[in-house]
């Protein structure tokens, strides 16, 4: 939602004077929000071009790669394309919702496992997976709180072969958990099975997980996988004025693909 926020804003703010260009301008505002860009091109379909001016655009098309939202995290691939937009200049400027007509657009996104690695190893994504808390339950039955640090955690993307299942493929995650009071290591192994359950669910499903080579107990484990299925509901989405769709999904062992229809209904 941001996303679409920042580029209607760079879009209807322009005077258009002579010879100024719109597609440079949109694309302009787009690389401000982002840390870094390989490539990105944008195209605003808007004829008669005046009605620029009165917050409508027929279409906008954009192709990126290489787009770092944040320092550390590399998107291969974005592409996203519009249908036709309507706002109300005057309530954008004064900060109010703008939208004459819900927004819509189809949005492709590639994630490569390559660059998901090199994340997980960047000084950024490590201080943010210090001091990660787990409650364990003692023998004697009560909670203690206990602090670890990621060592050298890593993804791996699984092809699924087996004929008939709905199971996408498989994501394997390595990872050292290093107790900060004891200094003592866990070896961490955890093969998820990823599947697209509806246009609006993707699911982690027949989990796998291994500490220090021994199998965890399912009970253990399940309301994690519950709360993670919980966050990749879109329907979360709603509350935010956002409806949306999953059209395709296929994971690779060098990438995450997803295309998906948006909807928005507000800024």
């Amino acid at each position: 939602m941001e996303f679409f926020t920042i580029l209607l804003s760079g879009l209807l703010g322009i005077l258009s004077p002579a010879g100024l260009v719109i597609d440079s301008v949109a694309e302009n505002a787009i690389r401000d929000q982002l840390e870094d860009v390989e490539q990105l091109e944008v195209r605003v379909d808007n004829a008669p071009s005046y009605q620029i001016l009165q917050g409508k655009v027929q279409r906008v098309r954009i192709a990126g790669r290489g787009l770092f939202p944040v320092e550390a995290l590399r998107i291969d691939t974005v592409e996203v394309e519009t249908d036709a937009i309507a706002i109300d200049p005057d309530r954008l400027q004064e900060g109010q919702a703008a939208l004459e007509q819900p927004l819509q657009a189809g949005i492709r996104l590639v994630l490569k496992q390559a660059d998901l690695n090199q994340a997980l190893q960047s000084p950024e994504i490590a201080e943010q997976l210090r001091d990660f808390s787990v409650n364990l339950v003692s023998r004697s039955g009560a909670e203690e709180l206990q602090r670890y640090d990621f060592i050298d955690p890593q993804i791996e993307f699984i092809d699924n072969d087996s004929a008939g299942s709905t199971v996408l493929g498989r994501i394997r995650i390595q990872v050292i958990l290093r107790e900060q009071e004891t200094q003592e290591d866990l070896q961490i192994l955890a093969e998820l099975g990823l599947e697209k359950t509806s246009a609006l669910q993707l699911q982690i499903v027949e989990p796998i997980v291994r500490a220090n080579g021994e199998p965890v107990p399912r009970q253990l484990i399940q309301p994690l996988i519950d709360g993670i299925n919980q966050q990749l509901n879109l329907n979360n989405l709603e509350t935010f004025g956002i409806t949306a769709r999953l059209l395709q999904v296929e994971l690779t062992p060098e990438a995450l693909n997803l295309a998906a229809f948006v909807q928005i209904r507000r800024p």
